[in-house]
Parts: structure tokens; C-alpha cells; sequence
């Protein structure tokens, strides 16, 4: 069951609602700067991650959370308010470290070898949503309520803006606008062609395959229509 915080947050106005209002990215209450409060601040997040992967999402208890991290419910509460905010942060940590990988490599691969590096980055990010099942979940439990979803797009348009620079070379005379707007289509698929390709009864070989024939072909007519812009 879960406490009377988490039943309260889920019944104040949902900010993202608001049309007037920016969209508001769910946020930790405060991130931890000591290395002991950094430990219980990892501990919550990995038994996050443990009981999402067990349970899913509609039965995942910020207590539950707190009695597998071995901490008590209300440092738990210190730095989450809900259970939105701890998955909120999960999918921040996940792109984040695909954006990193990205950044590393930006740059260091000419332009010519743009296919041969895509494929093996759709292969990287295969392997990451096979081998941690706790990315999908992830990714589901995002899409639960409108301020998830809206957290999620600001991540998503994060991660997009280290794609956008790693196409510049791909598209050299395509508006800044423009190529934004294609790593922010190009991260959308690929997300949710990666949670496609994990569903029951599916082969996740196919799917990938599948996501690099889309992917090449948007691409290639990129290429061909920046090239011959005037």
C-alpha cells in the first residue's frame, strides 16, 4: 500500500496540465554532496531499479524502496516526494549516460563512417535494453502521468541536442532548427522502436533490424538534401 504522501502528491493538480505554464521537469528534492548521503542516494535508486524490474510500476511503494535500500522512509523522503520523481531520475541517470557515450565519440568519427558508427550504436543500445530489463520498465513508467511524460520529453530534447551536434557533419548545410528537429525524431524512434522490440512474442533481432533500415533512410535523404541545398 502506499503512504499517505505518495496518495496526495497523485491528487494535486498535475502541473503539466497547465497550458499556460512551461512544462515542469520532476525533480529530486536535493541532490546529495557528502559521500555518506551520496550512498543512500545510489542505494534508493538501485533498489528502484531492482523492484520496478520485480514488480513493475502500478505496484512499485516508495517503502517497499526504502526497505530494500536499507534506509529509513523518511530519508527516502528527503530527497524524493514520490514515486514519479524516483523514476523521473532513473530515466535521467539512463540518458545521461547515453549521452556521455555519444559525447565521447562526437567528433572522432569522420563523416564518411557515419553508417558503420550508427549501427553499432543501435547495436549498443540494443544490447543495454536486453541485458537491463529495468530500461524499459523505466521507459514505461514514464509515460504513467502527464508531468512524467513532460519530464520525459525534456530529457529526451537534452539528449537530442549531443545528437544534433554529431550530425552537423552529416548535414552541413541544414538550419540549426532543422537538424534539432531530426536528432529529436531520431532519439523518439529509437526509443520507442527499443521498447517495441522488447515486447512478448517479438523478435528483438527483427525490430532492430527494422529500426536501422528507418533510420538509414532518413539519413541518407538528410545527407543528400543538405548537400545539395544552396
Amino acid at each position: 500500500m502506499e503512504s499517505q504522501t505518495d496518495t496526495q502528491s497523485q491528487r494535486r493538480p498535475d502541473p503539466a496540465l497547465d497550458l499556460q505554464a512551461d512544462p515542469q521537469e520532476l525533480l529530486p528534492r536535493r541532490r546529495p554532496t557528502q559521500e555518506r548521503s551520496k550512498k543512500k542516494f545510489d542505494a534508493l535508486l538501485a533498489a528502484s531499479r531492482e523492484l520496478l524490474t520485480d514488480v513493475g510500476f502500478e505496484s512499485f511503494t516508495c517503502e517497499e524502496v526504502a526497505t530494500r535500500a536499507e534506509v529509513p522512509i523518511g530519508t527516502l523522503y528527503q530527497f524524493f516526494a514520490n514515486k514519479y520523481v524516483i523514476v523521473c531520475e532513473l530515466n535521467r541517470q539512463d540518458l545521461v549516460a547515453v549521452s556521455q557515450e555519444l559525447a565521447d565519440f562526437n567528433g572522432e568519427i569522420p563523416s564518411l563512417d557515419w553508417l558503420r558508427y550508427m549501427n553499432s550504436f543501435v547495436d549498443h543500445m540494443a544490447e543495454l535494453w536486453t541485458s537491463d530489463p529495468s530500461r524499459r520498465e523505466v521507459w514505461l513508467a514514464m509515460q504513467s502521468t502527464p508531468s512524467t511524460r513532460a519530464t520525459g520529453a525534456i530529457h529526451e530534447k537534452e539528449f537530442a541536442e549531443v545528437v544534433s551536434k554529431m550530425l552537423r557533419p552529416l548535414t552541413p548545410r541544414t538550419p540549426r532548427d532543422r537538424r534539432n528537429m531530426m536528432a529529436e525524431v531520431l532519439v523518439h524512434v529509437v526509443y520507442s522502436m527499443l521498447n517495441f522490440s522488447v515486447q512478448d512474442n517479438q523478435s528483438h533481432a527483427d525490430a532492430v533490424a527494422e529500426l536501422k533500415r528507418l533510420m538509414v533512410a532518413y539519413l541518407l535523404v538528410a545527407e543528400k538534401e543538405s548537400r545539395t541545398r544552396q
